[in-house]
């Protein structure tokens, strides 16, 4: 399709890229030691000072045996590091999508990438979600390569290998899979990549999201994560060197890690940032917490039901007043009413959002017990639980947790202990069928016991 011909090669690209039609695609006509030469480059993703000083370097070019193929002009030619060259149309319209800057020489029958890019973009600053009381403050942006540079940073291993991929027939996100070439599951490398390149959706506009929807065929009924996000360079460093693989998604602001099992999701940068003791006590007080959000709702409401069975020290929980709306029923309203809050808290103006709490307040407080929509210990029960659900540092699994909570309670409700014994017993079943990417156990080091690992867990060992 391209030749030495540049008349035809700029007839090809105006077609291909719909120059004339796109206002942002320019197309800049230069002589190059008298030759017709012809840059298309987008509009605000090009970094023109270097732009102009190359241009100024191809005026002042006047040797005609740098002429004689691609690879002589570039080498003598073209003063920057990324340069490339490609005859296929496809790539050479993919490059100039992506912000790289196409040039097309006349007599030269292969087109030139030089990769000037600039993105728009937010600066590095500390994390939205993985906050932490002592530690690095960077975090993930929507740049690509910056993301990248990151996790380099920090990696000075030649081990530590950065593999570029592309996904989405129309989009052409960039993605990339990081890991250390030393330690990887190689099986699972292989396998990760091949579905990268099997994936046949026409654009991830949800990035992340998208990607792992089509990257994970899993069963939708089970509500435990099966990747882990972070918004943190440092965390995703210390995966990559245990061995695990993690995953940069053009335009998201954190990254994939894989493989992933329970006792991975519940750990946090805070638990490494500490002295051992501390870190211990952090990690031990989140699996408490967890699982108090899970049962201490079902539990209190099976207690309500049978309140004889209920030992002395613990009748203070009992509701003795009548309740205008049963228990289960206002459990379930308050689970609800906290997930709009949440929602409304997000697309509330900031300048609006002391007035939201305000009336949230109102809401779920003292007017709401005197109107009888809920009791005194409802209120409780739900404030320690929602306070729970935050102590998660995945929000996927803070998700999961309730789901189940919600189960537990339902199940309670109609079929009372054995409902309960009975969800119990299919939250265990949903968390030992799952698997994670590498088709290991999800519970590792749990299922199967490997006591060293599980210790470690649980217990911040010093290195």
């Amino acid at each position: 399709m391209f030749n030495t011909n540049i008349e035809n090669n700029i007839t090809v690209l105006d077609k291909l890229t719909r120059a004339n039609e796109n206002f942002d695609i320019i197309k800049r006509v230069i002589r190059i030691n008298k030759r017709k030469s012809v840059l298309y480059f987008i509009d605000g993703l090009l970094k023109e000072a270097i732009m102009e000083k190359m241009m100024e370097f191809f005026y002042g070019i006047t040797e005609d045996d740098f002429f004689t193929n691609t690879e002589t002009f570039v080498e003598n030619c073209v003063p920057y590091i990324e340069v490339d060259k490609s005859k296929n149309s496809n790539a050479v319209v993919t490059a100039l999508l992506s912000g790289i800057t196409i040039l097309s020489v006349d007599g030269l029958d292969e087109i030139i990438l030089i990769d000037a890019r600039s993105y728009p973009q937010r600066e590095t600053a500390e994390p939205k979600n993985d906050k932490v009381l002592r530690g690095s403050m960077d975090a993930f942006t929507e740049i690509f390569v910056q993301n990248c540079v990151l996790i380099r940073r920090r990696i000075r291993d030649k081990n530590l290998t950065i593999k570029a991929l592309q996904a989405g027939d129309k989009s052409k996100t960039d993605i990339a899979l990081i890991y250390m070439d030393n330690k990887v599951d190689k099986n699972l490398l292989k396998n990760i990549e091949q579905k990268i390149k099997n994936i046949t959706t026409e654009e991830l506009s949800m990035t992340q999201q998208g990607f792992v929807e089509a990257l994970i065929k899993s069963r939708w009924i089970n509500p435990f994560p099966k990747v882990k996000y972070s918004e943190r360079p440092d965390t995703t460093s210390a995966n990559i060197l245990k061995g695990n693989i993690a995953i940069i998604v053009d335009n998201s602001p954190s990254s994939i890690i894989i493989p992933t099992s329970i006792f991975d999701l519940m750990e946090e940068a805070d638990d490494y940032y500490f002295p051992p003791v501390t870190g211990t006590y952090l990690k031990i007080s989140r699996y408490v917490v967890s699982l108090l959000s899970i049962f201490i709702t079902p539990l209190w409401l099976l207690a309500n039901r049978y309140p004889d069975f209920v030992p002395t020290f613990f009748q203070f929980t009992i509701v003795t007043e009548p309740q205008k709306i049963p228990i289960f029923w206002q459990l379930i309203l308050i689970e609800i009413a906290i997930d709009g809050l949440r929602l409304a808290s997000i697309n509330t103006p900031e300048m609006l959002s002391t007035t939201l709490g305000i009336i949230g307040g109102i809401a779920l407080s003292e007017f709401a017990i005197d109107a009888g929509f809920a009791s005194t210990e409802t209120i409780l029960y739900m404030a320690f639980v929602t306070i729970a659900n935050y102590s998660q540092p995945s929000q996927e699994l803070s998700y999961a947790i309730k789901f189940l909570r919600i189960l537990l309670l339902i199940a309670t409700e109609l079929f009372s202990i054995f409902g309960l014994i009975g969800g119990v017993i299919l939250i265990i079943i949903l968390l030992y069928s799952n698997k994670t990417l590498s088709g290991k156990s999800y519970l590792y080091p749990l299922i199967p016991f490997n006591g060293k690992a599980l210790l470690k867990k649980f217990v911040r060992i010093r290195k």
